[in-house]
């Protein structure tokens, strides 16, 4: 039989023809490698690998294919780790601890990469919640811009020599000062103690940069520790406790514990909200007034004369309600603020001790703020008058992040200390500056213990191989000190004492594997030089607080916080809860203000004080108080990383230092520009324009009068067989037989964090598009928390005026508006309208209620997008991952280390489909394959979404509503008629995701929404 011609030949017959080599010359002349010969260039020998990577197979297969290079084959375990099984997710506990923000946590792994933070539910302190900064974490671990090696000079030094070096100098360095963040590690504290007495009793001095001095000095030394579950009535004075004041996690989950309603709880705690920017905390407030800086003192002393009988509170109706509610909790009552005044500190502490307040505790004290600010100012004058022999700066960046850092920097560049050690992370603004870096391991990659609170212990764990040659700055301590001990055998000998006699390996084993434990290692704080203030003292420099003019209120944000991981693209495109900006700060200013001004948002404008000037474009922000502007911490690095630098403007230069404290608040100038600067907010709109079928509120008076009243449309369809409302519709009812998923988030209880919008960006690898892609409205993100402002306008004054600007004007927020947070993903609508539309069947509905996406079925169309009454599809407009258009915004997960973090479990979109929330489908079939091996159905709580499992409140409850014994079915039954409600229902579309109403502490809402 006569062979057949052959067409194809393979890549060996290929690639040394001179058909191929001529081809391949003319097409890639300028990328195919040469090899130069006797001065002619052989196209021939071209190498393969050279082809490989042409032809798109990329730089791991081209490095196994070339001969250059050593090969590494691929095997199977011969004994496998007992721990690691491929495909199947493992958790250790460990601790996130940044100097500033505290969670226990538990770290998810697979195959050995670290891949999604969790919260601990065993921990007492922020008991299984997650901050949106920690959730965050993961993805700093596999930031290339992490100092890779020891430096000397900017340039690479052997590990031993830089030892050898740093020993010789410190002996001979006379006086040596260690700076840091707070630390509430007892090991970490110790080894730095033994390391200062080594070398002549060199002094330790920490500094916070968003600080508490002059709280831990009204209080004695210590920083009380709170619990809000045991307030009835809160007042709060610029105290962010639910965002980025001391230890937000822990605040929030006690908050809320007397902020939920049901029919066997009717009632609430109060809370009063007195603050110049709007926060967090105060878009959740029962009450909230705007006042500037300058008028904190006066209401803090009429506050103190009212509760303590010294006179009438005066000069604002609303502090006097809030004195008047104190006096009548009495022991359940508090007020916590936020100012750094050592006169307000004082009185405040006063008035929670003549309340006999239970929600303070002094005797057990927090430790996460134990910055000294007197301190860390006389340091840096020393350092600028040549005073300081050696400093080792440890995770500290003070030339970025303190009011002196720019006077810090000079002196370091001028050589004013002989040596300069950095054990941060990455060559930043102070380590750049320093002659040597011996960067430290990601806190994944190390050991240590922590006790957040007196009482609370915690511990860490490497779950990951250090992926650079670093190594822990309490090694490095230990080294230099001449220790011959690791730091991993000095914590374990520092902890035989703590856990007393008995099975040390078995009791150190179960710490290791809990993560928390109970016991106390901090010594007590020492006092701190300056003392606290006497009441009649702080109430007459209160009453010599003059202001005028603009004043400035420097804040921290939910994400970016004070800029520590400003490199970090996650947190950088997390929008803020209130502003919804992301990619910069920017000066918020109150609307009047900018009309007076003939202001625009985008708007540059110069802003002054202390000799320092910042440039950034203005927001007008509903809230801000009148005379006021305010401008965020964290931005204007310029040695973070590729993402972080020259993004916004580092505002802390123009922070005060008074009375040997520093002031997040001064006297500016401003002045405009005549430039635009576009912001990138992931919402423009403000109100719901009346529409009460979106988000649902009512007061507590309401409730408590007729409780089926206070949600003011047709009831929800429940699990257990109520009928749905009768309307016509184009869909078949779906029958569920086995299970029917459904999420329920109760809106009294959402703080609108924002945790959630990372966890699930963790949880489902959500891509970061960056600033210019947020302006055109191509955000990536699953899940969003839309905001919502109160208007002065109702829709009664446009039916009775019938002026089509007096409906426009309801789109105008109040001047100082209640807040309303309603998180939104998709709603997997049991007649969802993206199904029908669709050409391609890339959307259908599951068997157990989902809506599904089909990601290789999608060609793109976006009908689906159209079609959504929620707005909640998102379309990839470009390859993310792969484009150098976002190799900057999205730089960590652009290379081979960054893509480390990609859930396995979960497909990474390609260029051209739609995605969006998928309920964690993932988590769902493993879920119930876990259950199936054990021949039963799931059990309640063992299947949790991703942002579910996030919130710190608990306000997202998820479960299968086919399960009569589910808190999701139950929680469904108890509410419904009265607060559960469908975002959008007169158009049928038969949510699974329900809503309870949100209800305020007041008699009666003064406000439309």
């Amino acid at each position: 039989m006569q062979e057949s011609p052959k067409y194809w030949k393979g890549i060996e017959e290929l690639e040394n023809s001179p058909e191929f080599i001529k081809n391949a010359m003319t097409e890639f002349a300028d990328f195919l490698p040469v090899k130069e010969t006797h001065g002619t260039t052989d196209a021939s020998v071209a190498p393969r690998r050279d082809f490989l990577k042409l032809m798109g197979f990329g730089l791991a297969a081209a490095t196994l294919a070339s001969c250059e290079a050593p090969i590494k084959k691929a095997i199977p375990y011969l004994n496998k780790p007992e721990e690691v099984d491929p495909s199947i997710a493992n958790f250790y506990a460990s601790t996130f601890f940044n100097g500033q923000d505290y969670n226990a946590v538990l770290v998810k792994t697979r195959e050995g990469r670290p891949i999604k933070l969790e919260g601990n539910p065993e921990s007492p302190v922020t008991g299984g919640g997650l901050s949106a900064r920690a959730q965050a974490a993961v993805l700093s671990l596999y930031d290339g811009a992490r100092l890779q090696h020891f430096t000397k000079k900017g340039q690479k030094i052997a590990t031993d020599q830089l030892d050898q070096e740093v020993r010789a100098a410190l002996a001979g360095a006379g006086r040596v000062a260690i700076v840091s963040p707070t630390i509430i590690s007892p090991s970490t504290k110790k080894v730095i103690n033994e390391f200062a007495a080594r070398f002549g009793g060199a002094e330790h001095v920490m500094y916070d940069v968003n600080s508490a001095s002059a709280l831990l000095r009204a209080n004695g030394g210590v920083l009380p520790a709170y619990d809000f579950s045991k307030a009835d009535v809160i007042v709060g004075i610029g105290a962010d406790f639910l965002g980025t004041w001391i230890s937000p996690v822990e605040y929030a989950r006690q908050y809320v514990v007397n902020r939920k309603v049901s029919s066997e709880r009717r009632a609430m705690s109060k809370h009063y909200q007195f603050e110049t920017n709007m926060s967090l905390t105060g878009s959740n407030a029962d009450v909230r007034e705007s006042m500037k800086p300058s008028e904190m003192g006066a209401a803090v002393v009429a506050l103190y004369n009212a509760i303590t009988g010294g006179g009438a509170a005066s000069g604002s109706k609303k502090v006097a309600q809030a004195a008047a509610d104190l006096r009548r909790a009495g022991s359940r009552g508090l007020v916590v603020s936020g100012s750094n005044d050592m006169g307000i500190q004082t009185l405040v502490a006063a008035i929670n001790q003549q309340l006999g307040s239970a929600a303070v505790d002094t005797a057990n004290p927090s430790y996460v703020r134990q910055g000294d600010d007197a301190r860390m100012a006389r340091l840096i004058k020393d350092i600028i008058a040549g005073q300081v022999g050696a400093v080792i700066f440890y995770h500290a960046n003070p030339v970025f992040d303190h009011p002196m850092g720019e006077a810090l920097g000079k002196a370091l560049e001028a050589g004013k200390v002989k040596t300069t050690i950095s054990l941060n992370d990455r060559l930043d603004e102070t380590g750049k500056r320093c002659l040597y870096a011996a960067p430290d391991h990601h806190f994944m990659e190390s050991w240590n213990d922590y006790e957040p609170k007196r009482g609370y212990l915690s511990m860490a764990q490497p779950v990951i191989t250090p992926l650079f040659a670093t190594r822990q700055a309490q090694d490095s301590f230990l080294t230099w000190a001449g220790s011959p001990t690791t730091y991993y055998n000095y914590l374990r000998q520092q902890w035989q004492g703590l856990l007393g006699a008995g099975n040390f390996a078995q009791a150190w084993d179960k710490v290791v594997h809990d993560g928390v434990a109970r016991g106390s290692a901090l010594p007590t704080p020492a006092a701190q030089i300056e003392g606290p203030m006497d009441v009649n003292s702080a109430m007459a420099a209160l009453r010599g607080n003059k202001g005028g003019g603009i004043e400035l209120a420097i804040y921290e944000k939910i994400g970016v916080g004070n800029g520590t991981n400003a490199n970090n693209p996650w947190l950088q495109e997390l929008p803020d809860p209130i502003s919804k900006a992301t990619w910069g700060n920017y000066v918020t200013v109150p609307r009047a203000y900018a009309m007076e001004q003939k202001w625009e948002q985008g708007d540059v404008v110069k802003v002054t004080a202390n000799g320092h000037s910042v440039q950034l474009p203005v927001l007008i922000q509903p809230g801000q108080a009148a005379g006021t502007i305010g401008i965020a911490i964290g931005y204007g690095r310029q040695d973070a990383g590729k993402v972080a630098n020259d993004i916004g403007a580092n505002v802390l230069p123009l922070a005060a230092m008074r009375n040997g404290v520093i002031s997040f608040t001064t006297a500016v100038q401003i002045e405009a520009t005549g430039t635009q600067s576009p912001i990138a907010q992931t919402q423009t709109h403000h109100t719901i324009m009346d529409r009460e079928q979106v988000v649902q509120v009512a007061s507590l008076k309401q409730y408590q009068e007729n409780p089926k009243e206070v949600t003011e449309y047709e009831k929800v369809a429940t699990p257990d067989g109520l009928e749905a409302p009768d309307k016509v519709s184009l869909w078949q009812d779906y029958e569920y037989k086995n299970h029917h998923w459904g999420m329920a988030i109760d809106l009294n209880s959402c703080i609108g964090c924002g945790s959630c919008v990372v966890g699930c960006q963790a949880e489902n690898n959500v891509a970061v598009v960056g600033k210019q892609e947020v302006i055109n409205r191509r955000e990536m993100h699953w899940m969003r928390i839309d905001r919502y402002y109160s208007s002065d306008a109702s829709r009664e004054d446009f039916e009775e005026k019938g002026k089509l600007d007096t409906y426009a004007a309801m789109e105008d927020p109040s001047a100082n508006p209640s807040v309303i947070f309603q998180p939104m993903m998709c709603q997997h609508c049991n007649h969802a309208p993206c199904e029908t539309v669709c050409p391609v069947l890339a959307t259908t509905h599951s068997s157990e209620g989902l809506n599904q996406m089909t990601y290789n079925r999608c060609v793109g169309t976006r009908y689906c997008a159209n079609n959504c009454p929620y707005k909640v599809r998102r379309f990839n407009w470009f390859s993310y991952y792969t484009n150098e258009k976002f190799e900057t915004v999205n730089g960590h997960m652009f290379t081979d280390l960054g893509r480390m973090v990609l859930n396995p479990d979960v497909t990474v979109r390609a260029r051209g489909v739609m995605e969006k929330c998928s309920l964690c489908v993932q988590r769902i079939q493993l879920g119930k394959l876990e259950a199936k091996k054990e021949k039963r159905r799931p059990r309640d709580g063992e299947i949790v979404s991703a942002c579910a499992q996030s919130c710190p409140t608990q306000a997202i409850v998820f479960g299968d509503m086919r399960d009569p014994e589910s808190r999701l079915s139950q929680l469904l039954r108890r509410e419904d008629g009265e607060r559960a409600f469908h975002a959008l229902s007169s158009i049928n579309v038969q949510p699974n995701i329900t809503y309870l109403t949100k209800i305020r502490n007041t008699d009666q809402l003064d406000f439309n929404v």
